[in-house]
Formats: structure tokens, sequence, C-alpha cells
């Protein structure tokens, strides 16, 4: 039996994306979360879970941050990146962060039940009015290099990069990961090497580089 994660804090959307899913695939497991912490969560409590849709901008998730911190904790997992923003250079950026496939929040509820068949089936999953786009969309050598800097971090170094960037001490994020602070400091100086930075503001810059704006919140 396939299992879903529909992570967006629109209860009315994941309603939506709920019964896309069910109509999509038979016999379909579905959990929900709210939150960037509440995807995280769900997916450290069920490793059974093949396939997340992941809202670019739910609370605590900043643009691709989230679906780089699902790649590197969770390499097993597909992600269908769910957003307002369809700009092709966005879409590209996500494509090569990891994720299988881009589905704008525009979608019909057929291209919703596409996309799910399609992942599911290990296939990358793009609606048919942005492929063109995209596929014109030329990637980044800095967003290419980035990924590949990021995918080499382990699950636990990704963690500390993390709460690195929210501007923690590494006796707090001992703390909250539940070890001693000279393995944070050994986690620290291998996050250095692999990014190719020389401190902690620099690595928490290499995070705040995968923030987008959010479309829905911007005023004209």
């Amino acid at each position: 039996m396939p299992n879903l994660l529909i992570a967006d804090d629109h209860p009315l959307f994941r309603a939506a994306l709920r019964g896309a899913a069910a109509d999509a695939v038979a016999q379909l497991s579905v959990r929900e979360a709210e939150s960037l912490d509440g995807v995280i969560a769900t997916l450290e409590a069920h490793d059974d879970i093949d396939l997340v849709l992941l809202d670019l901008h739910m609370p605590g998730n900043h643009g691709l941050a989230g679906l780089a911190a699902i790649r590197a904790q969770f390499p097993a997992v597909a992600v269908v990146v769910v957003s307002a923003n369809d700009d092709p250079r966005v879409v590209r950026r996500a494509l090569d962060h990891g994720a299988a496939g881009y589905l704008p929040k525009s979608s019909g509820l057929d291209e919703l039940r596409d996309a799910i068949r399609s992942v599911l089936a290990c296939e990358q999953w793009l609606p048919a009015s942005l492929r063109g786009a995209v596929a014109r969309a030329q990637s980044s050598e800095h967003d290419t290099e980035l990924a590949g800097r990021l995918a080499s971090l382990s699950p636990q170094q990704f963690r500390v990069l993390t709460l690195v960037a929210q501007g923690l001490l590494n006796k707090q994020i001992a703390d909250r990961l539940d070890v001693q602070e000279r393995t944070v400091k050994a986690h620290l100086s291998a996050i250095f090497d692999r990014l190719g930075v020389r401190n902690r503001t620099q690595a928490g810059v290499v995070l705040r580089e995968l923030e987008l704006a959010d479309p829905a919140r911007q005023i004209e």
C-alpha cells in the first residue's frame, strides 16, 4: 500500500489533495502535516512514507530549504513541490535540488491525480503547461553545485546545519539533538569542509540561498 504525506498549512487545500490522491491510487494511506517540523517528525516516526506533497511556503519552510532538508535526511522519500509560484526558473531550481515533480496550486484535479500516479511510478512529473519553459530554463551552475554539497551531508549534519542557520549555539544544538557538544563541533567541522565555508555565518548563508518569496504574500 503506497503511503503519502500531504504537507500544507491550509485545511481546504489538504482536503482537495487528499481527495485527488484517493481517486488516483487505490488503498492509499494518507497522513498530513501543517508545518515543516511536522513533516520531519512524521517522516521520523513513519519510515514507510513513499511520497511527500510539500508546500514551499508552509510554516517553518522557506522556499527550497524544506525540500533540501527532506532530501538530505530521507533520501528514499520522493517529494513533489506544491506552490503558487509557477516561475519556470523556480521549478528548474526545485528539480535541481531533488524534487520528483512540481505541482502549481492552480492545477486541476486531473493534474493532481496524474502527478501522484506518475511519481509513485518513479517518474518525474511536470504540468504540460510548464514543460517547455522549464526545459528551456538552464540550471544554475551554482545551484547544481550547492545541491551536490548539501546532498553530501549526513542526515544529522543537515540537522546541525539547520539549527546553525537558526542562530543556535553549539550547546543549544547539543541539547536539542541530545548529543554531546564535542559531537556538534565534529559535525560542524565536516559541514564547513563539505560546504566549502569557513564559519557558522557562511554556513547559515548557504541555507538562506534557498529562500524564495511567497507570491501569495506579495503586495502589488
